[in-house]
């Protein structure tokens, strides 16, 4: 593992995780399970507790949520290389969600994080 990504690696190890599934019976490294079919309901709670805020990824959960209101940032990291193929992001969104930019980092592999919070 590169130097940079050790820190990173920490992070995201001793950090707790939710799993959103409705397939899944159990889940596993310092997570717990939360039902699709609650996720509103649970997101609101989680975000009612201390601590520095929650990330989330993949595809489907984020545009859940987004379409609940219940993304306060958005953060986009934007890597220097092409794919081709793989999901869309927020694909399938039934309104637009303007966003405000409110910081932006350059790394010097040329990738670029920005983060952005919805205009309301």
């Amino acid at each position: 593992m590169a130097d940079w990504m050790e820190p990173f690696a920490r992070t995201i190890d001793a950090a707790k995780k939710y799993v959103v599934s409705n397939t899944l019976d159990q889940v596993d490294w310092n997570a717990e399970l939360v039902r699709g079919d609650d996720q509103e309901k649970a997101v609101q709670q989680l975000k009612r507790e201390p601590g520095k805020g929650l990330y989330v990824g993949g595809v489907k959960l984020p545009l859940a949520l987004a379409e609940l209101g219940l993304i306060d940032e958005y953060e986009f990291v934007v890597q220097p290389r092409l794919a081709g193929h793989g999901p869309t992001l927020f694909a399938g969104l039934s309104k637009h969600v303007d966003l405000k930019l409110v910081s932006r980092l350059e790394f010097a592999s040329g990738a670029v994080a920005m983060r952005y919070e919805p205009r309301r």
